[in-house]
């Protein structure tokens, strides 16, 4: 296992996205707060799945797992680093909508989606953790 494997950026991530959701409740008129938030979770997920990856590589010497499908996920799962597969794949296609283009109806759809994210990523966080104590 590396040494030098740490989790920080990741729990910035998400407390970063917590922190824009409290800014969105003081401010819901705001789209740019809105769309600040809708990019934290881009962050927040893109990290996610980059640490699920590295702990699956390192911890589980596992080498072939794509980053751009859903096989990351099913492997997550099954090594106990995911406890809901099915609500990652969700918030997977979630992040994949807002790369492709900028629609406010599906802005405003996949903000709806992000506070569900939150517990999922803490758990996960803490579940990679305790992969490599």
């Amino acid at each position: 296992m590396s040494e030098s494997l740490s989790f920080d950026v990741l729990e910035k991530a998400i407390a970063a996205l917590e922190e824009g959701l409290r800014e969105h409740e003081q401010h819901p008129q705001l789209l740019t707060v809105r769309d600040g938030v809708i990019q934290r979770f881009e962050v927040a997920m893109d990290l996610s799945r980059k640490m699920i990856l590295r702990v699956l590589k390192e911890k589980f010497a596992l080498d072939d797992i794509a980053a751009n499908n859903k096989t990351f996920i099913r492997e997550g799962a099954k090594y106990g680093l995911i406890a809901d597969a099915e609500s990652w794949m969700r918030h997977l296609e979630s992040r994949n909508k807002t790369s492709h283009t900028y629609d406010p109806p599906l802005a405003a759809r996949v903000f709806a989606e992000i506070p569900a994210f939150i517990p999922d990523a803490q758990d996960l966080l803490k579940r990679l953790k305790n992969a490599i104590a």
